[in-house]
């Protein structure tokens, strides 16, 4: 326990900033780089370290599920963890709708729009080590993967 001890709450305290500060950057859509690929694979570091963490503390945690307002807030967050499953209608912003239509539409669609020829276009993915062809739909060539999808974006929109 006591080796666990050492590491358990910096883990989770360095992991929580990481996942604090990326989620606000992603929040306002000011993220760059590896902010979404940091902040999805801190927030398993920061599972492992609350993990870690509550073992630990099994016994005072346990004193919470005593505490009305404590309780309440818990039941709260497992509201909310519920709800945000629930099915809703897009709404808002039209980000999702237009990748939706550049998912749906043929790489030389696509390529039209960067302002670019075709043989620009697949030349600028066959570079950033796509296999395009002007028919190909785009989630033939992403694999429905968005990563991939803003990797063949980035290609066509430097």
């Amino acid at each position: 326990m006591t080796s666990l001890r050492t590491w358990a709450t910096p883990l989770t305290a360095g992991s929580f900033l990481v996942m604090g500060v990326s989620g606000v950057l992603l929040f306002f859509h000011l993220d760059s780089g590896l902010n979404q690929f940091i902040h999805e694979w801190a927030g398993w570091v920061l599972l492992a370290g609350v993990a870690a963490h509550l073992v630990l503390n099994w016994r005072p945690f346990k004193t919470y599920f005593k505490r009305p307002v404590a309780l309440a807030l818990m039941a709260a967050s497992v509201v909310a963890l519920a709800v945000s499953f629930w099915p809703v209608a897009e709404s808002g912003s039209p980000v999702g709708a237009v990748f939706r239509a550049i998912d749906a539409a043929d790489v030389d669609t696509v390529i039209a729009l960067s302002g670019r020829d075709i043989q620009t276009g697949l030349a600028l993915l066959s570079e950033a080590g796509f296999n395009a062809a002007p028919d190909m739909p785009m989630t033939a060539l992403t694999g429905g993967d968005r990563g991939v999808r803003m990797q063949v974006l980035g290609a066509l929109f430097p």
